[in-house]
């Protein structure tokens, strides 16, 4: 049974992701630094099904048509959002989100034993 669908919520984090999107086209290098919103809404239509808003039979085929250079990224923002806690998210914006794909798989690993700010420092260390 899908979930009851928020309409008005639905529309409100699908014009989001768009306006991330349109915005990506003029300021690509800044994109990185808007990673973990996008993945928190991405997260938020996948479990709320908001794609069907726009009448799409899956969230596939949502992401094919937001990210049709490649659905792998929008799955890797989405990971950041879901396994990292909210204190390394806030601190992410400064090493990109190809270092937040890395540092999204250690949670998993390491367990309670994951020290989320001496990697964020290892990141964000020069050198």
């Amino acid at each position: 049974m899908p979930p009851k669908l928020n309409r008005k919520r639905a529309l409100f984090v699908l014009t989001k992701i768009d306006e991330i999107l349109a915005w990506e086209k003029d300021k690509e290098t800044e994109r990185d630094t808007r990673f973990v919103d996008i993945g928190r809404y991405l997260c938020e239509v996948r479990a709320g099904q908001y794609w069907r808003v726009e009448n799409l039979k899956s969230f596939d085929e949502f992401l094919e048509r937001r990210f049709p250079e490649s659905r792998m990224k929008a799955y890797y923002l989405m990971s950041i959002h879901e396994h990292l806690p909210p204190q390394a998210r806030k601190e992410l914006k400064e090493i990109g989100w190809t270092k937040g794909r890395e540092l999204a798989k250690l949670p998993r690993r390491d367990g309670q034993h994951f020290d989320c700010a001496l990697w964020v420092h290892r990141c964000t260390k020069p050198g």
